[in-house]
């Protein structure tokens, strides 16, 4: 979108401000929200088949749900800051919830943060602040017909088209061989998935916002396009977050996902809505650098945390019987593992089964 007339100036950096806020909040509640759903998945995982394998116990866990509430609270405080900020603006404002999450599981999951993390903390907090300063002024669109008309460029069709065949190569092909070794694959899903519903959602906020101003945009058959493509992508990230956040340590899935998502996510808006067009380089380079040092904070943030010990179900496959055959004062003894051993009796232990 192009820059704002120097008049409406002060009207475009209030609703960034508005977006600002509402970012800030949701990221509190998103990253409250890592911590409950992970709890829920622990339990939920204890009592039958783990979501990382393909099980669905945790739809029945309340503390997965209150979870799923708190990060509905948030999410839906982000659709808001979307009608108000540019997704350039409101995307990177997500690494906040990764500070969040980094706290709360270092008390409530024993995913310790070491000193270091404080670092990454603070890098995330500065870069977020630069970006805030040098975001663009973007005019909102007047109808949903001229975002649909942003939607089919040629350009931004090519980059569905190249999300779409990602997804479905990383959902049919690698999910089900590498999805459970590779963190990149379920966190690769929800990041392509994800730029396609930041899109949408954004549509779908504008077109709400025009209405309750006054401009009725229901009768047109885009605004619910951008419905369902918003559902559909927010069910299919759900789907594949649950999967990584319950086969993945919480300190490598959010700033991974962040990481991958963020830029995804600012790639798909500068194609669609031009966020830097009439912007200067310096303040397009300003915002890149803040970018950078929100991705350095999540890095470092990463780095010093502890991760999940990473178990082998080989571990917990019952071992066949095991017989001891020992030599003491000139004479051979078999026995069973089971039978009482004496005291002149070597026990050897297979070390082939310890981490």
């Amino acid at each position: 979108m192009s820059r704002a007339p120097p008049d409406a100036a002060g009207d475009l950096f209030a609703a960034n401000l508005k977006g600002s806020l509402l970012a800030v909040a949701s990221s509190a509640f998103i990253g409250v929200s890592f911590i409950v759903k992970k709890k829920g998945l622990r339990r939920a995982g204890a009592a039958g088949p783990r979501a990382g394998v393909g099980g669905y116990g945790y739809l029945l866990e309340p503390l997965w749900w209150v979870g799923m509430i708190t990060m509905l609270v948030g999410e839906i405080a982000n659709f808001v800051a979307y009608m108000f900020a540019p997704a350039v603006l409101v995307t990177p404002l997500g690494a906040l919830s990764i500070i969040v999450s980094a706290v709360l599981a270092h008390f409530i999951l024993n995913e310790k943060l070491q000193r270091m993390g404080v670092l990454g903390c603070v890098l995330c907090i500065v870069g977020s602040t630069v970006i805030i300063l040098h975001a663009p002024e973007e005019e909102t669109p007047s109808s949903v017909e001229q975002i649909w008309h942003l939607a089919t460029q040629p350009a931004f069709l090519c980059y569905v088209a190249f999300a779409l065949v990602v997804s479905l190569i990383l959902m049919a092909h690698c999910a089900p061989r590498y999805g459970q070794t590779n963190i990149a694959v379920y966190i690769g899903i929800c990041s392509v998935i994800g730029s396609l519903t930041v899109m949408s959602i954004k549509a779908v906020g504008i077109a709400i916002k025009l209405t309750i101003e006054g401009i009725n945009q229901a009768g047109y058959f885009q605004t619910w396009l951008f419905a369902t493509v918003s559902a559909i992508c927010i069910i299919i990230q759900l789907i594949y977050l649950n999967k990584a956040l319950d086969t993945f340590n919480t300190a490598v899935v959010s700033p991974i996902y962040y990481a991958m998502f963020t830029s995804l996510t600012i790639l798909a808006s500068a194609i669609m809505f031009k966020d830097w067009s009439g912007q200067s380089i310096s303040s397009i380079a300003s915002e890149i650098c803040g970018f950078l040092t929100v991705l350095s904070g999540t890095v470092v943030l990463h780095s010093t945390r502890e991760y999940d010990q990473t178990i082998s179900p080989d571990l917990y496959t019952p071992l066949p019987p095991i017989y001891w055959h020992i030599q003491g004062n000139s004479e051979t003894v078999k026995q069973k593992e089971d039978d009482s051993l004496s005291a002149d009796f070597i026990t050897v232990v297979r070390q082939d089964y310890f981490v």
